[in-house]
């Protein structure tokens, strides 16, 4: 295949695209869980010889779209979404198409200076302070584990990059349990040790109680450990739990502890002026990530890590061989240093073209829209007997369960992931099995979202 090739084959792909996307509401949102069908039906052996590329086309459309669970479809519910708005879809053929590297300033000058702007665009947008730099991650893991690393060294005063940890105090990590379990890997990864994350109290309103967290890294330095930094939820993933920003944010500048808030879903929300009370005092954390590749409508990957001063991750996380080095440019921004790969793909283009397309105004109501649709369906959900709302929304996420217990709920859970017609995801809270249900889905409409009422009355028990 050559580049002629290539062009009429693109024009191919994004004609099965459109129609692709035009027939997703015909499709079952999550294909048949059949493990090792699609294995089974691949060759045993790679050819030695080229195919033509009518054949693995034919082939892709024979075998993937119908083993796919289709993330783009207006019904998918679970999770939360990664979200792929033709905008960035189409930016990120363009970034595919150029396939630069973007590790240094000087091997993508634009990618580089683009993603500086776009940092600086999407602070504005969720009303953080001017000063917040940033970088784009491909996911909040490695922004979180990025963050947690920086904890470590602050910490130990930088000394664990030379010396490592045998030697070290037992370093402490705490977070409630409603965060993710990308903060239970970061501490595991950073050789922190999960028995060293530090699970603090909720209270009634499944927030981390700021007086617990002060207890507790109190009786941890009475017991000779090193507290080394908290991290804050907005929107937790099993029900979306907020904890109190600004008081926990206090507690912490009180121990001198670094702060990470991980907003990974919640924090699109808040280029909705009305949403950003959820978070008030976001403004004196030290770190901060949000994925755009969620419920903004950039093509995945694309996290971003704000940072009120980035000099603490670069002297941890930054590494300059004389081969890295720019020449007779002075000091230029190589965002390598800011994270842990090397080699870095042009993200910020997907962010440049999605925001000048749809316009903060129309990336706002889609949220809008998203909130008010999942607050009328739970409300609704709530109305029906034998259904219980077991948390109220949080922004466009809620919780319910059949009132007949686990059981009856599991088997409804099932039921609906069987039939097709919307995808819904489960969790346990306060020791219940319980259904999820997000709204966030780029291009759904109220329409999608009250469907789910049919399927309820349908596969519900009498």
């Amino acid at each position: 295949m050559n580049h002629d090739d290539l062009r009429d084959w693109s024009k191919k792909a994004a004609d099965w695209t459109h129609a692709y996307h035009a027939g997703l509401r015909d499709r079952p949102v999550r294909a048949p869980l059949n493990h090792g069908a699609t294995a089974a039906r691949l060759p045993d052996t790679p050819p030695e010889a080229a195919e033509p590329m009518e054949a693995i086309f034919a082939d892709f459309e024979r075998l993937v779209p119908d083993a796919m669970t289709h993330w783009q479809h207006p019904r998918f519910f679970a999770y939360f979404p990664a979200n792929a708005a033709p905008a960035s879809m189409l930016a990120e053929q363009l970034a595919n198409s150029m396939a630069a590297q973007a590790m240094l300033w000087q091997t993508s000058p634009a990618a580089t200076e683009m993603e500086e702007v776009m940092v600086r665009w999407l602070a504005r947008a969720l009303g953080l302070p001017e000063g917040f730099r940033g970088t784009i991650h491909d996911t909040a893991t490695t922004a979180t584990l990025a963050a947690t690393l920086t904890m470590r060294e602050r910490a130990l005063d930088w000394a664990g990059l030379t010396r490592g940890l045998s030697a070290a105090p037992r370093l402490r990590i705490y977070a409630s349990a409603e965060t993710h379990s990308s903060i239970d890997k970061a501490v595991r990864v950073a050789g922190i040790g999960q028995e060293n994350l530090v699970k603090v109290p909720t209270d009634a309103a499944h927030a981390m109680d700021p007086a617990a967290l002060a207890a507790l890294i109190r009786a941890d330095r009475a017991a000779g450990y090193l507290p080394a930094g908290v991290v804050i939820c907005c929107g937790g993933t099993s029900i979306g739990a907020f904890d109190r920003v600004a008081e926990t944010i206090a507690v912490a500048r009180a121990e001198d502890l670094y702060t990470h808030v991980d907003a990974a879903w919640a924090g699109s929300a808040m280029i909705c002026p009305e949403f950003r009370p959820l978070w008030a005092g976001v403004e004196g954390a030290d770190s901060v990530v949000f994925n755009p590749h969620k419920w903004l409508g950039a093509q995945f990957d694309c996290s971003v890590q704000f940072l009120a001063d980035p000099v603490p991750q670069i002297r941890t996380l930054g590494l300059r061989p004389s081969f890295l080095e720019t020449l007779g440019a002075g000091e230029v921004t190589n965002f390598n240093e800011w994270t842990l790969p090397l080699g870095r793909r042009f993200r910020a283009l997907k962010l440049w073209f999605l925001i000048r397309a749809y316009g903060l105004d129309g990336l706002r109501q889609r949220i809008r829209n998203h909130v008010a649709w999942s607050e009328e369906l739970a409300r609704a959900i709530a109305a029906r007997p034998g259904f219980e709302v077991t948390t109220g929304p949080a922004l466009s996420l809620f919780t319910f369960a059949l009132s007949a217990g686990d059981a009856a709920t599991e088997a409804l859970f099932t039921r609906i992931n069987d039939d097709g017609r919307i995808y819904l995801t489960q969790t346990r809270h306060e020791g219940r099995f319980v259904i999820r249900l997000q709204v966030g889905s780029f291009d759904c409409t109220r329409e999608d979202v009250m469907t789910t009422l049919d399927v309820l009355d349908d596969l519900a028990p009498a």
